[in-house]
C-alpha cells in the first residue's frame, strides 16, 4: 500500500490552539511545503503542544485513501 508524505511548518500560540482543541474549531488547516492545503483534527496535534504553543516542522503520512497513518515533529 502506497503512502503519501506531507511536510509543513506550524506556529500557533498556546491560546489559539486551546480554542481549537476546546471545540471552537475541531480542525487545524495547514499549508504543506508544496502548497497543498490540508485539514487535520486538532486532537492529532495535541501531543506536540507546549506552553509556547504548537511550533515546528511536521511530517504527516497518510495512506492511498488519505487516511491518517502518522504524524511526527521533525527537527
Amino acid at each position: 500500500m502506497k503512502s503519501n508524505v506531507y511536510l509543513f511548518t506550524l506556529d500557533i500560540s498556546y491560546h489559539t490552539f486551546q480554542q481549537h482543541y476546546a471545540g471552537v474549531a475541531s480542525t487545524v488547516v495547514v499549508k504543506t511545503d508544496n502548497g497543498l492545503t490540508l485539514q487535520l483534527p486538532a486532537s492529532r496535534l495535541r501531543p506536540y503542544l507546549s506552553q509556547l504553543g504548537l511550533k515546528g516542522r511536521f511530517r504527516l503520512v497518510v495512506d492511498e485513501a488519505n487516511r491518517f497513518k502518522s504524524l511526527e515533529l521533525i527537527v
